[in-house]
């Protein structure tokens, strides 16, 4: 059964759940191996290792699928579920009803509109995250703003938004792409519920964070990305007769890890 209540003990302003994301489930098997309490996905990777623009509706199967292998691991797992891959919240709130029943603890919901590159309406975003809290009060629902990486990068925009989305029933808020300690400052007292931000690599630190009273760190498709940089190297390596970016697992760690 899933302890929904651990998940959300784990948000905790000034001492942050640092949260890896995974876009499969080897690495998501690694992460369970070395301790981390919880773990979550990646739209963009979850999207791109199935051949997928990010976020678009039929991201949902794959989405679906991979938190179905993850939920054997023993680690509280939460599912990026990008705009909810439907405008219409009784879908949105079947997606996460459904996830939840597979066992996943947290949802990460967003607000920003692939389609017509904007933010979505306040009040129907609200609608979307009541919708799911009235369907599956347990689930954490991390309501993520996109103000400061699609939107207007306004600090007022975010504080408007996160309190919206807190009084709507959200039980986080995610900032991603919000870094200026001042703004941070400003983002944790308006919301009054954990705030989530997003890693940064020379941008922010998770002590900086944690100074700040954010609650959540995630890394969101970094290690993704870093992967496949380092794939690449490690095949140009070869090639070049040069060393290995990375001491790699051996088929016997990978067996244990999938096993």
């Amino acid at each position: 059964m899933t302890d929904f209540t651990a998940f959300r003990d784990l948000h905790v302003p000034g001492t942050p759940l640092l949260l890896p994301n995974t876009w499969d489930f080897g690495f998501g098997a690694l992460l369970a191996q070395q301790g981390f309490p919880a773990i979550a996905t990646t739209s963009l990777g979850v999207a791109a290792a199935a051949g997928e623009p990010d976020s678009v509706p039929s991201g949902r199967a794959a989405t679906v699928a991979l938190a179905r292998t993850l939920a054997r691991l023993d680690v509280l797992l939460t599912v990026d579920i990008g705009e909810g891959f439907s405008a219409d919240p009784g879908e949105v709130a079947d997606l996460v009803e459904e996830l939840a029943g597979i066992g996943v603890a947290g949802v990460n919901l967003e607000d920003w509109r692939v389609a017509d590159g904007r933010l979505a309406d306040v009040d129907a975003q609200c609608a979307l995250i009541g919708a799911v809290k009235d369907r599956v009060p347990d689930v954490f629902l991390n309501a993520r703003t996109d103000t400061h990486l699609g939107g207007d990068h306004s600090t007022d925009t975010a504080v408007e938004r996160v309190r919206a989305y807190a009084g709507a029933g959200a039980d986080g808020v995610f900032v991603p792409g919000l870094a200026a300690p001042a703004d941070v400052e400003r983002v944790v007292s308006a919301a009054g519920i954990p705030v989530n931000l997003l890693f940064v690599p020379g941008v922010v630190t998770l002590a900086g964070l944690a100074d700040l009273g954010v609650a959540r760190v995630s890394v969101g498709s970094l290690p993704y990305r870093v992967a496949l940089v380092s794939a690449l190297e490690t095949v140009r390596a070869v090639r070049d007769g040069g060393e290995l970016p990375a001491k790699p697992l051996t088929f016997d760690d990978v067996a244990k890890l999938v096993g």
